[in-house]
């Protein structure tokens, strides 16, 4: 637990922070998005894998040794003397959390028996909601109090002490276990997957700010061959030895492909949006980070509020409709907030962005509390760890695209009006985006099977441990936090509402679904 709340905290930080760093350590804009899209692209790499390393070697062994690495790349980020050296040790951060989020709900499966695991999910997802709420007040609190005059190094020398109780306390305290049927590796297929990823991302960064260089250009073009090359590659591994990184047979699920769509879409808007809206109210506005950072609170309790009532009470009663209501309340509160920019211009107050916050903040909740349900309802019971994988994986992918696409999107001409300007017209991008996933929703289920129902006529038993924690669902239950939704203020913040369910149902039939349970709402 202490080790989820480290990440947690970690990924709802660092926005906050992103115009001081800037300032400070020099480099473009397009440092500033890798810094944020390195962390979330490195997670999305090697999610399903961390937790299938877990399941061969020990998952105590690669907890702790996430948790050390992670501690390491943190104190490197702290330590950091250039741009270069920041963004290497923000994907090294990245790529050391998806050995070590992995196993915390697997963990837990392992170690607990059944009739305690309800009780120990609820603790995570509320250790999940303090987590992502407490990351960006926590960031301005630092940021303001300017520690030993060290400025923004702090919030992630901060995960230092807590790194090393986890190591200590895991030691001592964590029972070893492996799954007794692991899936195998599939490095080649992480590696093609990466490239095909890099050769899309590295240009999105780098091109606006060079003009569009033909080279760009190219490395674009050749992220499509290569992605089809990865598909080629796992149909054939699928049918070699029934251990692909993707288990491509779910694209046939009609509901798991339009929810795997509407998963990317939604993470390239909240990419898109929590990044504008932070250099907006510090480099547009001029604000404060405690400043910038307490105008999110309203946001982080709408997302929460809302988050429990959908689930709760309205997806039983309305199902899809619930989503597709949030997507467009979502719409609603950026075109009030649009309003009110056009009002106000830079002479905007905190608490006349407290309604357009509210309305996103509800919008959002209905949508992401509900959503992971809604895209496994219709999986077969022995896919349920492959499918969550995907998904968790096609999010933290979608915040990565999200957060990419912010130099195409969001290209001031100078300080101040323009930079309000250039939001401005970003956060209308945002809305045409939430309006594609209104659409892809339609291709959800109307109403999403209930616990105890069947996932498919004729299927086996409910999916094994081994295979739920090889493919990736305890991963994301951590990650759940993030799709909640990201403080305005500079970083992901709310969901504690949802965040607790922790005895929601993944696919039919199948035993509690862990990530479910922290989704309550988790890029990144």
């Amino acid at each position: 637990m202490t080790a989820a709340f480290m990440d947690l905290v970690d990924v709802t930080i660092v926005h906050i922070a992103l115009p001081s760093i800037q300032r400070d350590l020099g480099g473009g804009f397009g440092t500033a998005q890798w810094i944020t899209a390195g962390y979330a692209l490195a997670f999305a790499a090697g999610l399903i894998t961390g937790g299938r390393l877990g399941d061969i070697y020990g998952r105590k062994r690669l907890f702790l040794a996430g948790v050390a690495g992670f501690t390491a790349a943190s104190a490197l980020c702290g330590l950091a003397t250039g741009p270069e050296m920041l963004v290497a040790a923000r994907v090294l951060q990245g790529g050391t959390a998806a050995l070590m989020v992995p196993q915390v709900l697997s963990i837990v499966h392992a170690t607990f028996p059944a009739h305690e695991r309800g009780k120990v999910f609820g603790l995570f997802g509320a250790i999940v909601g303090l987590g992502s709420v407490s990351g960006p007040l926590l960031g301005a609190l630092l940021m303001e109090g300017d520690l030993f005059g060290l400025g923004w190094r702090p919030i992630f020398l901060i995960n230092l002490p807590v790194g090393i109780a986890a190591l200590l306390l895991g030691r001592v305290f964590i029972t070893e276990s492996k799954a007794p049927r692991a899936l195998r590796l599939d490095l080649p297929g992480v590696a093609v997957a990466v490239a095909a990823m890099l050769l899309l991302m590295y240009p999105l960064t780098r091109g606006a700010e060079l003009d569009w260089p033909l080279w760009c250009l190219v490395m674009m073009a050749g992220s499509v061959p290569v992605a089809a090359a990865f598909v080629l590659y796992e149909r054939r591994r699928g049918a070699r030895d029934g251990s692909p990184l993707v288990e491509l047979s779910l694209f046939r699920v009609k509901s798991f492909a339009a929810g795997v769509a509407v998963q990317l879409t939604f993470g390239i808007a909240l990419g898109i949006f929590f990044l504008v809206w932070t250099l907006y109210m510090q480099t547009g506005l001029g604000w404060s980070p405690l400043r910038a950072g307490l105008t999110g609170v309203p946001f982080s309790l709408a997302v929460s509020v809302a988050a429990s009532v959908s689930v709760q009470v309205l997806v039983p009663r309305f199902g899809r409709r619930v989503l597709q209501a949030g997507a467009l309340t979502m719409i609603a509160g950026v075109g009030l907030y649009l309003w009110e920019a056009d009002r106000y211009g830079t002479g905007i107050e905190p608490w006349q962005m407290a309604a357009p916050l509210v309305v996103l903040g509800a919008g959002m909740g209905l949508v992401v509390a509900p959503l992971t349900d809604a895209v496994l309802s219709d999986v077969p019971r022995e896919h349920a760890g492959s499918a969550s994988g995907i998904v968790n994986s096609v999010t933290q992918l979608g915040n990565a695209l999200g957060l990419g696409l912010v130099s195409v999107v969001f290209v001031p001409t100078g300080p101040g009006r323009a930079v309000v300007d250039a939001a401005t017209g970003a956060l209308g991008w945002v809305a045409v985006v939430l309006g594609a996933v209104f659409l892809v929703m339609f291709a959800l289920p109307a109403r999403p099977r209930r616990q105890g129902e069947d996932a498919e006529e004729g299927s086996g038993g409910a999916a094994s441990p081994d295979e739920t924690a090889g493919g990736g669902s305890a991963a994301g239950a951590a990650r759940g936090a993030r799709g909640v939704g990201e403080a305005p203020g500079g970083g992901p913040g709310g969901g504690a509402g949802g965040a607790g369910r922790g005895g929601v149902t993944g696919p039919r039939g199948a035993r509690p679904e862990p990530v479910a349970a922290a989704r309550g709402a988790r890029t990144p």
